[in-house]
């Protein structure tokens, strides 16, 4: 590989690295051929984007670009493969539904937004983590229940107060 196109391929990861919030390094050597493509299969099903890096020129991207990637870098031993998702716990459900067949891929770090994990014993961790979307909605329905009880007490306390009025008026008559 010349020079330039390492700087290539420097400047692209940086690009990558700058517009993905969630970024998943994993290791997947080992793999056969079958099994690598079911894997690249699984990621493009679930909107995850997987590359195979070379790990200097991966941490020269991290290097300049303006991401704070804190340990990050150091696990950059090894094969690396990395995982792009919108989603900050979709490519650690499918690690781990995808070791289910296979005892790789193996999870060497992840950012989420602005946090750092580092090691597979956080794969469990990271399976848990909601969404944006998921935070959204359970504050949305927590924020609709108060609503609701209203509106239900409103109407049992409506109905109640006109078989009141009802029964008064017809006592009067």
């Amino acid at each position: 590989m010349t020079r330039q196109e390492k700087s290539q391929v420097i400047e692209e990861l940086t690009a990558e690295l700058a517009t993905n919030a969630n970024i998943y390094l994993a290791d997947i050597s080992g793999l056969n051929a079958a099994t690598t493509s079911d894997l690249r299969r699984a990621c493009y099903k679930a909107n995850i984007k997987l590359a195979v890096v070379k790990n200097t020129l991966l941490a020269k991207a991290m290097e300049v670009s303006e991401r704070d990637f804190g340990n990050l870098p150091t696990v950059l031993k090894g094969n690396t493969s990395v995982m792009y998702s919108e989603t900050g716990n979709a490519p650690a459900k499918l690690i781990k539904t995808f070791r289910k067949k296979s005892e790789k891929p193996l999870l060497k770090g992840a950012l989420i937004e602005e946090s750092v994990y580092i090691g597979d014993n956080q794969l469990d961790m990271l399976v848990d983590i909601k969404s944006k979307e998921e935070l959204l909605g359970d504050i949305i329905g927590l924020l609709q229940s108060p609503a609701k009880n209203v509106v239900s007490a409103l109407k049992s306390s409506g109905g109640k107060l006109a078989g009141i009025l009802k029964t008064l008026s017809e006592k009067e008559g």
